[in-house]
Order: structure tokens, then C-alpha cells, then sequence
């Protein structure tokens, strides 16, 4: 209101000056007149503008000021990761310049040992992104108005992903279409190969996109993305489609294979330590060949006076067609039956892997006789009978 009464004392003050101009300046009126207008034209569209920069609300400000903030804080922080890495560099006597994450790891675990078990509480040095979460940029002007085209969707990168698909997705169709009015069909050879690889999680996605997104709109995503990667030419958008894809861990290729050993008698034989189950502890030692003979403390597999004991002991030898090809001698202490019977199942699994070929590494991979078993005995809470046993509720 009070912009538009400013507005109007200008042209009511211009009107006087029409009716003057002429006798003042010798100027035709008509002249006089248009010159005036065109002051008046400029005088009330500047007019808004000054107003506007004037009206900066302090939340804006205070908005704008910890935007800025946090992005100097970031640049000081990858400053000193930067300069922390070629400190480690020239103490390692590596070349800074082609010093990786690993190197890293690598140098503070030999430089730095620690003995705390919690992976957690160990130094570390990462990459400041990794370290402190991600924060978006700013995201309108100090007038109010918003960069992105989708700000008012609430999550304006989330669907600008969305649109970007759909793009990539009509460019191809568009092209599949040409192809086939000129008889042309898509080449084998460069289909583009997505075994081994999956779409980010919905976690992983909502850090890249630094939104948080419903189960819904990841299922959206997720039908966009096979749609795209389902064209025959999807290898013209293949540096669009690797950004959103993530490779599978290959636990079996993850897990060096160790060569086996001679030993007196010219047998081969593999020794795995820390073989853990709840808290009994072992070593296995195979040997090939043999003749089927378990050992076990000193004693054979009677040592296990539970058959279900005995069965889990012996399955990793049955899946792997070994049993009666091989000695397994065992130390193991600590816990009880169950606990002691799978730790030596889990060493047995493990040091088999020398003796067979890939295929069946990768089928006891699958089987789960390569996954260490972390559980536990679960405590009793107080105020009940065991771990999830309630008392009997009696009404009398």
C-alpha cells in the first residue's frame, strides 16, 4: 500500500510539471509532456526495486549467514585433511599426490596401534565429507526467492533426479526409434552390463540427495532406473546410470585364499586362528590328503557327546564332498557345546576354501559357511522371568 501511494504522489507531482514545461523551457507541450512521462515510467519501476533490497528480513540474513558459514568451516576442514594427509605421506615415505584412503588406514594403524576391540573407538582420518553430515547449500537470495525450479515440492533434488530420468529415458526412446525406422537394431556387444551391480540404497540415496525420501519415492526411483537401464541403447546413458549404481561385495573375492603348506610328511595342510562362536575360541588345522580322522582336544569326534553337535561339525565337510579326504585336528576352550561345535565348524569352512576350486567357494559363500556367527546369549531384564519370558499374570 504504502508503495503504490508513492507511486502516485510522483505522478501527481509530474502532472504539475506538464502544465508548466512549455512556458519554462520554450518546449512544445506535447514534447514536454512525453519527457515528463518517461521520468514518471522509470521514477515508479526503479521505485520497487530500492524498496525491495531495503525489505531483507533478519531470519534471511541469519539463513544466509550460517550457509556461509558452514561452507567456510568446510573449506578449512578439507585444508587441514589435506595437509594431515601429506604429513602422513612424508612420514611413510609415500608420494603424497597418489596417497589413498587406504594408505591412510594403512599408516594410522601402523603408526598409531591400538588395542581397543570397538572399530569405533580406533583413530581414524577420513575425508571431512564423510566425517560431518551434509548440509545443502542456500537455497533462495536474500529476497526470497528460491535457485530451484522445484523448491516448492519440498524436495526439489529428490525430483529433479526423477525429471532427469524421465529425460534419459526419452532421449533413448527417441533414438530407439529412429534406429528402427532405418532397420537398424542395437548392438550386443556394447549392451551395457549390470551384473554385479545394484541401485543405491535407500539410505545411501537420501546422503547423496541430502533429502530425506519415502519408502514410495525410492520404489519411484527405483522402477524409473530399471525402465532406463531396461532400453537396449542404455549404454549411450551409461555415465548417468553408474552414478546411482553400487557394486555387490563379492565376500569370496573380499577374502584372500591362502596357499597351503607342506609339512613333514609332504601333506598339505591350512591352520585358521580365531575361530569365534558366543565365547569359545579354536584353531583348525586341515590336512590333504587324509583319511576322514577328527581330533578334537586329544580326542576324536566323540568329544561331542550332542549329535546335533556332531552334525554341524561335519556339514562343511559334507557340502564340499571332503569328508573322508581330509584330517581336521581342533584346540578349542571356552564355552559351552553349541559355542565350541560352531567355532570349529566356522574354521573348517574357512580353511576347506584351500582346497577347492572357486565355484564352491562362492556355493559355501551362499550356503553361509563362510559368515562368521556374531550372536549372543541375550541377558535377563529385571522384572522378568528370562531374556523375553514375562511372569505369569495372575488376576488373584
Amino acid at each position: 500500500m504504502a508503495l503504490r501511494v508513492f507511486g502516485l504522489n510522483i505522478i501527481k507531482n509530474n502532472r504539475n510539471i506538464l502544465q508548466n514545461v512549455g512556458k519554462t523551457n520554450g518546449v512544445p507541450t506535447n514534447q514536454g509532456a512525453a519527457a515528463a512521462l518517461y521520468a514518471t515510467q522509470v521514477t515508479v519501476e526503479a521505485a520497487p526495486a530500492a524498496v525491495q533490497k531495503q525489505k531483507v528480513s533478519k531470519a534471511m540474513k541469519s539463513y544466509l549467514k550460517r550457509a556461509n558459514e558452514h561452507d567456510e568451516f568446510m573449506k578449512t576442514q578439507h585444508l587441514e585433511f589435506q595437509i594431515g594427509k601429506r604429513h602422513l605421506a612424508n612420514m611413510m615415505g609415500a608420494d603424497a599426490e597418489t596417497f589413498t584412503q587406504e594408505d591412510i588406514n594403512e599408516a594410522i594403524s601402523y603408526l598409531f596401534p591400538s588395542g581397543l576391540y570397538d572399530k569405533k573407538a580406533r583413530p581414524t582420518m577420513r575425508t571431512p565429507d564423510e566425517v560431518f553430515p551434509a548440509r545443502k547449500a542456500a537455497e533462495f537470495d536474500e529476497t526470497g526467492r528460491p535457485f530451484h525450479s522445484m523448491f516448492y515440492t519440498a524436495k526439489p533434488n529428490f525430483f529433479q533426479l526423477l525429471h532427469d530420468i524421465v529425460e534419459e529415458t526419452n532421449k533413448l526412446n527417441d533414438l530407439e526409434e529412429r534406429m528402427l525406422r532405418r532397420g537398424n537394431k542395437p548392438d550386443e556387444n556394447q549392451k551395457l552390463e549390470t551384473a554385479g551391480f545394484q541401485l543405491l540404497p535407500k539410505e545411501h540415496l537420501e546422503r547423496v540427495l541430502v533429502e530425506q525420501i519415502a519408502d514410495i519415492e525410492y520404489q519411484n526411483f527405483s522402477n524409473s532406473m530399471e525402465r532406463l537401464i531396461a532400453s537396449p541403447y542404455a549404454y549411450k546413458s551409461k555415465a548417468f546410470i553408474e552414478r546411482f549404481l553400487k557394486p555387490l561385495i563379492d565376500q569370496s573375492k573380499q577374502l584372500e585364499v591362502p596357499k597351503p603348506k607342506i609339512d613333514e610328511q609332504g601333506r598339505q595342510y591350512i591352520t585358521t586362528y580365531e575361530c569365534l562362536r558366543k565365547t569359545a575360541r579354536a584353531d583348525v588345522t586341515v590336512r590333504l590328503p587324509g583319511t576322514g580322522k577328527i581330533t578334537i582336544n586329544g580326542q576324536d569326534i566323540s568329544y561331542f557327546s550332542v549329535e546335533q553337535s556332531k552334525e554341524q561339525l561335519l556339514f562343511p565337510l559334507h557340502f564340499c564332498d571332503m569328508l573322508g579326504k581330509v584330517d581336521v585336528e581342533a584346540n578349542v576352550e571356552g564355552g559351552g557345546t553349541s559355542g565350541q561345535a560352531g567355532a570349529i565348524r566356522w574354521g573348517i569352512a574357512m580353511s576347506l576354501r584351500s582346497f577347492v576350486d572357486q565355484e564352491m567357494i562362492e556355493s559355501m559363500r551362499l550356503a553361509g559357511l563362510l559368515t562368521r556367527d556374531y550372536r549372543r546369549r541375550e541377558r535377563k531384564k529385571f522384572g522378568q522371568e528370562g531374556a523375553r519370558r514375562k511372569y505369569t499374570w495372575k488376576k488373584r
